[in-house]
């Protein structure tokens, strides 16, 4: 190991330190400054990348947390917006959080939001283009999700409206009382700014369909078949005006 990777490996985990040099500065009053800045840059950014989950737990027991992760976890990347990409599964695994199972999937939905921050940019689809297809034409169609669309369904509780009320500047709907069933979340950014929307089981699965390259007519099966009353006409149209898909040659064409 080169001394630099030892240094770097020292300032998480000095107690592991075996290099004779770096067990000369760890015992300098420097090293130990230089550490904690270190250390308080990884707890700054993990707490900027998990808005959501530091407001819910607070933040001297999120920074808690996050130096345990950061210790065990330290960046591999210099652009500290992508730090983190392992916090959700350490939030599921850290008894400290057992009484809040909801969190690592909030952690999740945060991780999600910086990934669509960060995708390249892409002119979302135009529904007028579709509105001049025809219905077999529109049937066998592939559309492609937007490089900066996101989605995820959560079965076993209500995480979007969870995480949809800590993740702004001030709580959305607040004071309402969660209906603790499943929700899906899409996160888009079709223009410059990062949205989200609630999106249902089906409409997940008419995503994941799409994202595998079916074409429409056999998305919306997939969708109808967890959803036998899914109106995929309101679905489509949503997905539209959410900035969903990317525009295509394939839709250069119009029908007569």
């Amino acid at each position: 190991m080169s001394f630099q990777a030892a240094f770097a490996q020292a300032l998480f985990d000095p107690d592991a330190a075996t290099d004779p040099a770096v067990r000369q500065l760890i015992g300098q009053p420097a090293f130990a400054v230089y550490r904690n800045t270190m250390m308080k840059g990884c707890l700054d950014a993990l707490e900027a990348n998990f808005p959501a989950v530091a407001r819910l737990v607070g933040r001297e027991w999120f920074r808690a947390a996050a130096a345990l992760h950061a210790a065990a976890s330290p960046p591999r990347d210099g652009r500290l917006l992508h730090y983190g990409e392992g916090f959700a599964d350490f939030l599921r695994r850290f008894e400290p959080a057992a009484d809040l199972p909801y969190l690592p999937d909030v952690a999740r939905l945060d991780a999600l939001w910086r990934e669509v921050h960060a995708a390249p940019d892409a002119a979302p689809l135009d529904a007028a283009r579709l509105s001049r297809l025809a219905p077999e034409r529109l049937a066998s169609l592939s559309l492609q999700p937007h490089p900066a669309a996101r989605w995820a369904w959560f079965a076993e509780q209500p995480i979007y409206s969870i995480w949809s009320r800590n993740r702004g500047t001030t709580h959305e709907a607040a004071d309402e009382e969660l209906a603790w069933h499943g929700e899906g979340a899409l996160l888009t950014r079709p223009a410059d700014a990062v949205t989200w929307h609630s999106i249902d089981r089906a409409g997940c699965a008419f995503l994941d369909a799409c994202a595998s390259g079916l074409p429409l007519g056999e998305a919306a099966e997939q969708a109808l078949m967890l959803d036998a009353d899914c109106d995929l006409a309101t679905l489509l149209q949503t997905l539209l005006r959410a900035g969903a898909f990317i525009n295509t040659d394939l839709l250069i064409e119009s029908t007569p």
